[in-house]
């Protein structure tokens, strides 16, 4: 097959990968979940008790507003480690497609190869868009390998579900988070030894990998992945401090606003709630887990896994009775608008950038 051919056939089917028609699967698994979990849950006379006032609107606005303050960080790191190459506009909108390939894609692919992808259609320097990526992958992972240990150390093993009392009596839902943990610690120091330590020896590994039978199906993948860190390494090399310090505060605030929202909702529809600050930061560290727990789902977006997960990673602030309820207005801000988003705004890049390459090939 010729270069070219192939170039053609691999953006074709990333192409695919993000075509809109794609939020079925997800919107049918989450709501069938949220569905169920109202039907076997939700007690009408606990659902009547909330209450639509100004406190309600006004803590739903803010949990909207932390998602679109998330939005910009992660517009601000763009920005930040392409050296502003895109300006806030196109970065607000890089972040919209980023955020629905990862939503329609299972949370254990993610969003990268399309981020690749569409990253290199904008004209981004090809080695500045393979240290983008790579180092995104890098410095969300540590974020939770730092956070969540310094979390145990203040709340101890209640941080993983509100009955779990001590280490010692993990369920199946501790294990899972420790052993997801585990992983992206090893991918996560794989990757930051590759990128600023020794890319030589890391993609001599990933090349011996992929000679081994067993690892046949992802071949192609781990030898473009072990000439990308060599690349990657090459662009991040003799960044100044500034540079890491202000791609890792933009990180930082867009996870941090990320759960925030689940905070700001249980305070607008759990009634008579009263949230101290070790209660708010609780919140958050158990968002944490959730997260880390469905970051392996094979489901898009973790739909369907997040929604059952909800209730009971928080059954010690709501309600049983109403967690469905909390959990279905939780994605309605955090995770659907991305989905509604994408219908939008991707058919239109997709012809910014068709109408794009006919002009160059007319003048060429």
């Amino acid at each position: 097959m010729k270069p070219s051919q192939e170039k053609k056939d691999h953006s074709h089917s990333i192409l695919n990968e993000i075509k809109v028609t794609k939020v079925i699967l997800p919107t049918l698994i989450g709501l069938t979940v949220v569905g169920y979990m109202m039907y076997v849950q939700l007690d009408i006379e606990a659902l009547e008790k909330v209450q639509i006032n100004f406190s309600t609107l006004f803590w739903i606005g803010m949990a909207v507003m932390t998602y679109v303050a998330r939005h910009l960080f992660y517009a601000w790191r763009l920005r930040i480690l392409t050296d502003n190459f895109f300006s806030w506009r196109k970065a607000i909108e890089l972040i919209v497609i980023w955020e629905f390939s990862s939503s329609i894609s299972p949370t254990s692919v993610g969003g990268s190869g399309v981020a690749l992808f569409f990253l290199s259609q904008e004209k981004l320097n090809g080695g500045k868009t393979v240290a983008l990526v790579l180092y995104t992958i890098v410095i969300d992972t540590f974020y939770f390998l730092i956070s969540i240990p310094l979390f145990f150390l203040i709340f101890g093993s209640v941080m993983i579900r509100p009955d779990l009392l001590s280490i010692s009596n993990l369920d199946g839902y501790g294990f899972t988070f420790l052993v997801t943990l585990l992983a992206m610690a090893v991918y996560g120091t794989f990757f930051f030894y590759g990128l600023f330590i020794n890319p030589r020896i890391v993609k001599r590994f990933l090349l011996m990998l992929s000679k081994i039978p067993f690892w046949k199906k992802l071949k192609d993948n781990l030898r473009k992945t072990a000439m990308d860190v060599v690349v990657a390494s090459e662009e991040l090399k003799g960044k100044p401090f500034s540079f890491h310090a202000s791609a890792i505060s933009a990180t930082a605030g867009a996870w941090v606003t990320r759960f925030l929202a689940i905070n700001f909702l249980i305070m607008a529809l759990v009634v008579n709630i009263d949230l101290s600050f070790y209660d708010q930061v609780l919140l958050i560290a158990r968002g944490e887990v959730m997260h880390v727990i469905t970051a392996f789902s094979p489901t898009p977006g973790g739909s369907g896994i997040a929604e059952f997960l909800f209730g009971g990673f928080y059954s010690d602030y709501i309600p049983k009775e109403i967690s469905s309820i909390i959990a279905l207005v939780w994605r309605l801000v955090t995770y659907y608008p991305y989905l509604i988003l994408g219908v939008l705004v991707i058919p239109v890049w997709i012809k910014k950038i068709i109408d794009h390459r006919h002009k160059n090939k007319i003048n060429s």
